[in-house]
């Protein structure tokens, strides 16, 4: 299939595309890879009157690192963050979770405000910014917003950003020298959609009592789930298999999996477990002292 008949238009800077997002409103969509939307406008499921195209706008192609903090504009290619010396000392965790992203090819076009603006609740990024409570900068004409992922994702395919809004980027903490971190998501095959994924981060002290969880579950939910029951569980407990094996149960009361054609509710929640479980067990692991 093709797409609808559509404008295109490319604006020279950030400036000149809040212009154009102001002037054609819910009639536009930005593209930058267009692996998210081309895709949907292909199956006419979207078909907007113009296109705005951001990709050569190198005001949005940035990775810093600026004090406790990474910033990472909403232009840039994931396949920059993947290879980035920053990403890869700051938050490894990120680096980890950006390379499970379809194939290579895709990340070469795909971009982190694509991702993060499309709002799959299976997808990497997303969940990384909801497990590591990132925030998320958008822009219109008037003003600058900060949203946290739980603001931001309303529901799936659905975010708070309106017709004259735009992602300028992410900002996500760096991660402790002493944390220890694990990011794993299970496929139907390679380069998929994840079926459930699983993100994590501990903290553990000398005296082998764990001080800090993040833990963040895609694809089990309507949004990128935080597993803040479980998170609280974990904190002043022994990182052991049997407190992994109890804290990974918390979920149940509050995780909300659908049924689709790639597997049923009850197949997701159980591998939602299984998989917080290994990831817990995989983010001790990586810390001095755990689990010995």
């Amino acid at each position: 299939m093709k797409p609808a008949t559509f404008q295109y238009v490319r604006p020279e800077s950030v400036r000149e595309c809040l212009e154009y997002l102001s002037m054609y409103g819910d009639e536009a969509k930005i593209i930058a890879g267009g692996q998210s939307l081309i895709p949907v406008m292909n199956m006419r499921l979207s078909t907007p009157e113009y296109l705005i195209d951001i990709s050569r706008l190198e005001e949005l192609n940035y990775i810093r690192h600026e004090g406790d903090f990474l910033h990472i504009g909403g232009g840039t290619r994931q396949i920059d963050v993947e290879t980035s010396s920053l990403v890869k000392t700051y938050n490894p965790l990120l680096r980890d979770a950006i390379r499970h992203i379809g194939h290579s090819q895709i990340r070469t076009r795909g971009t982190v405000g694509g991702s993060i603006s499309h709002g799959d609740p299976s997808a990497e990024l997303p969940l990384i910014l909801a497990a590591l409570r990132g925030e998320i900068v958008v822009v219109d004409e008037e003003e600058t917003a900060n949203y946290t992922a739980d603001e931001f994702y309303l529901t799936t395919l659905l975010t708070a950003l309106e017709p004259q809004q735009m992602v300028s980027e992410i900002v996500l903490p760096v991660l402790s020298p002493q944390a220890g971190y694990a990011f794993i998501e299970e496929t139907r095959r390679q380069g998929d959609f994840a079926l459930v994924s699983v993100a994590a981060v501990l903290e553990i002290d000398s005296q082998n009592l764990i001080t800090k969880a993040n833990v963040g579950i895609g694809g089990a939910h309507e949004v990128p789930y935080v597993a803040e029951e479980l998170e609280e569980y974990l904190i002043g407990k022994e990182p052991t298999d049997s407190t992994f094996e109890k804290a990974s149960e918390e979920i149940k009361d509050s995780l909300e999996p659908e049924t689709d054609l790639h597997g049923t509710a009850e197949y997701r929640m159980d591998l939602a477990v299984e998989l917080t479980k290994r990831a817990l067990r995989q983010a001790a692991g990586n810390v001095e002292g755990a689990l010995q």
